[in-house]
């Protein structure tokens, strides 16, 4: 066993030994590459300055006019207008992809049709709203959520559309008024024959509603008036207080209460009832930042840089196995 402990030693000095050399022609070699490299670049410095040039005025001329802006508007739709919202949108978007700005200007009324690049409409999803407006609607979406995930039903594209608001979405490629673009598009989707007469009796009819509710309350107050005016009159009399069981004072005030809730309900409908497509809030012109965006003047330079170096070597390794085959 004392025999090999040498050779064992001699062969780990070795093998370090040739790690450390290894490890040092490894630097050599980046230092090398190094070199190379900026040599390169100096030896070629007026086609790389060249490039920089070139690539940043383009770059910086793209990101001052290539700009994109997103537009929000969200509306109602009243009277199931929904499919008639949806229809129209994907009428105008159809127009866009095919170019036809003569539709867009004459009739859609934009007037500087060329700017706008995508229009789309998404329900805002307001699940608990749309339980509260109706009752029936929880049991639905219980019985729907039965068969499948209950995000895919809340998403899914018939219990969206139920959804109270949706976002009509646009992409324009400058900043737009609202006058030119919004309120042209509002009244557009608002220039239905059909909806025109169902919102004008809808509209009588809600205030129909609230004024009869009205009468109806004061009657419920006379009526409640004089039974604690009969009630005051007799206490003062002190007299036994004897009343019809068949009055059901109980059931009068629950009415009433419903009568009132109903009231603040129907005097808030009423607000979005004076058009079909209401417009409840618009938020324009936000400024789209992509990972690009504002940086093709810096990521132009290094593109063609790029080039350039992939260019050269292509030639020298060309040049290189060209050679070669000449003295084979």
């Amino acid at each position: 066993m004392s025999t090999k402990l040498p050779q064992d030693t001699n062969d780990q000095e070795i093998d370090i030994f040739q790690l450390s050399r290894s490890i040092g022609s490894f630097f050599d070699r980046v230092n090398t590459s190094i070199f190379r490299s900026i040599q390169f670049f100096v030896r070629n410095w007026i086609i790389v300055l060249t490039l920089v040039v070139i690539g940043f005025g383009l770059g910086w001329y793209l990101d001052s006019s290539k700009k994109t802006f997103q537009n929000q508007v969200i509306v109602t739709p009243n009277f199931e207008s929904v499919d008639y919202l949806y229809a129209k949108i994907d009428l105008i978007q159809a127009k866009i992809l095919s170019g036809d700005t003569i539709f867009l200007k004459n009739v859609v009324g934009i007037l500087h049709p060329q700017t706008i690049k995508k229009i789309e409409i998404k329900p805002v999803a307001d699940v608990y709203k749309f339980i509260a407006d109706k009752e029936q609607n929880f049991e639905l979406i219980k019985l729907m959520a039965e068969v499948g995930e209950v995000k895919k039903v809340l998403e899914d594209n018939i219990t969206s559309k139920n959804y109270t608001f949706h976002t009509i979405s646009f992409v324009s490629n400058k900043t737009i008024d609202e006058k030119e673009v919004v309120e042209p598009l509002l009244k557009f989707l608002n220039n239905s024959a059909y909806f025109n007469a169902i919102q004008k009796i809808g509209f009588k009819n809600m205030e129909r509603e609230i004024a009869q509710n009205d009468t109806i309350i004061a009657q419920i107050d006379r009526v409640l008036s004089g039974f604690t005016n009969s009630v005051n009159n007799v206490a003062k009399n002190d007299k036994l207080v004897y009343y019809n069981e068949n009055l059901q004072l109980n059931d009068i005030l629950k009415t009433k209460q419903k009568l009132v809730t109903d009231q603040g309900k129907n005097r808030l409908k009423l607000v979005n009832l004076d058009k079909t497509i209401k417009e409840i809030n618009a938020t324009l012109n936000i400024n789209d930042h992509k990972i690009v965006s504002g940086n093709f003047k810096l990521l132009f330079p290094l593109f063609f840089i790029f080039i350039f170096v992939l260019v050269s070597l292509f030639s020298k390794f060309y040049r290189k196995q060209l050679a070669l085959s000449t003295k084979n």
